[in-house]
C-alpha cells in the first residue's frame, strides 16, 4: 500500500508534470524545464541526503521511520493535489506557484518515501522475507504505473469534458485521497521489530565516508541515475508526441476496434478522446511486454549464473 500511494504521485510526476506546465497551467517550455530542473537538483542533493540523515537518526514509540510516513499523509496529498491546480495567477505568479509547489511536493515525497524504503530492514531481519516483500512492492509499483500512464489521461479528459485542467484537478483530488489513505494504513498496520544496537551508532561524516568507499553501492547509483534519466525522458516525451505529431484521425480509426471492445464491458472513457486513448493502449502494451519479459528473465538469470559457474570450474 505504501508503494501503491508513493507511485501514484512519483508516475504521475514522471509522466504529466511537463505537460501539465507547458500545455495546462501555460508555462513557457524553456521555464518549465528550469523549474524541474532546478528544483530536481536540489531536491537531490539537498532534500534527499537531510531527510535521510534525520530518519535514519529518529528514535520515537513508534519506530524511526512509520512516524515519518504518519507525518506526510495528509500534506503529501494536499500539496500533491495543489502541484497540479491551475491557479489563475498572472505568468510571473503562475512560475513562482509551480517552484514553491513542486519543491513541496518533492520534500514531502522524500520525506515520505526514504524513510518507507528503509522500512524491509526494520520489519524483519530475515533476508527470505526481505525478498518476499520486495516482490509485492515490485507487483503493486507496477499496478501503479498500469493506472497512471494507461486510464489517467482518457479519465482526465471524459471527467473535464474536454477542459484538461478541470479534469487533472478531479483526478487529482481522488488521488490525493486514495494516497493519504494506504499511507495511514501502512503507518498502522506495520511494526518495526529490529532496534539496532547503541554500538552501531555513527557520525555523519562516517556514514558519509563509507558510502563514498563502497563501490557496488556508487555502482548502482551510477545506473539508478541512468535509468531515471531514460524513464524521466520517455515518460514525459510521449505525451507530447501522441498530441503534436501523431494524426489523431488515422490513429481513431486504428484503435476504434478496441474502444468499441471497451466500451461493451462498461469501459466508456477511452472514447472521449483519440489522442488519449491511444497514449493509453500504447502504453498498456508495453508495461504487458515488460511484464512478459520479466516473467523470462528469471530462467535467463538462471542460465547466466549456470554458464558463470561453469566457466569457474573449468577455469
Amino acid at each position: 500500500m505504501g508503494d501503491l500511494a508513493a507511485n501514484l504521485v512519483f508516475q504521475t510526476l514522471i509522466t504529466y508534470l511537463a505537460y501539465f506546465y507547458t500545455d495546462i497551467y501555460g508555462l513557457k517550455s524553456i521555464d518549465a524545464s528550469l523549474v524541474m530542473l532546478v528544483v530536481g537538483l536540489v531536491a537531490a542533493f539537498i532534500f534527499n541526503p537531510i531527510i535521510g540523515v534525520l530518519a535514519d537518526r529518529t528514535k520515537t514509540k513508534w519506530g524511526k521511520f512509520r512516524p515519518w510516513i504518519l507525518y506526510t499523509a495528509i500534506p503529501l496529498g494536499v500539496v500533491a493535489l495543489l502541484a497540479f491546480s491551475t491557479l489563475d495567477f498572472s505568468y510571473k505568479g503562475k512560475l513562482i506557484y509551480a517552484t514553491v509547489t513542486y519543491s513541496l511536493l518533492l520534500m514531502l515525497y522524500a520525506s515520505s518515501n526514504l524513510p518507507y524504503s528503509a522500512l524491509s530492514g526494520v520489519i524483519t531481519g530475515d533476508m527470505s522475507d526481505r525478498n518476499s516483500i520486495s516482490s509485492y512492492r515490485f507487483v503493486v509499483v507496477m499496478f501503479a504505473q498500469f493506472f497512471v500512464q494507461v486510464f489517467m489521461l482518457p479519465i482526465i479528459e471524459y471527467v473535464g469534458h474536454g477542459n484538461m485542467a478541470v479534469g487533472i484537478e478531479s483526478v487529482m483530488t481522488w488521488m490525493a485521497i486514495v494516497e493519504t489513505i494506504l499511507l495511514l494504513i501502512t503507518f498502522f498496520t506495520i511494526r518495526e521489530r529490529i532496534v539496532p544496537s547503541i554500538e552501531q551508532k555513527s557520525s555523519i561524516k562516517d556514514d558519509l565516508s563509507d558510502l563514498v568507499k563502497n563501490k557496488p553501492l556508487l555502482i548502482m547509483l551510477s545506473l539508478t541515475i541512468l535509468v531515471f534519466i531514460t524513464l524521466a525522458m520517455k515518460g514525459s516525451s510521449y505525451v507530447y508526441y501522441f498530441n503534436n505529431y501523431v494524426d489523431k484521425a488515422a490513429l481513431s480509426n486504428f484503435i476504434s476496434p478496441v474502444i468499441s471492445v471497451l466500451s461493451g464491458i462498461g469501459i466508456n472513457f477511452f472514447g472521449s478522446d483519440p489522442m488519449a486513448a491511444g497514449f493509453g493502449l500504447f502504453n498498456a502494451g508495453g508495461i504487458i511486454f515488460m511484464i512478459v519479459g520479466i516473467s523470462l528473465s528469471k530462467d535467463l538469470r538462471i542460465n547466466m549464473v549456470n554458464e558463470m559457474f561453469i566457466n569457474m570450474v573449468c577455469l
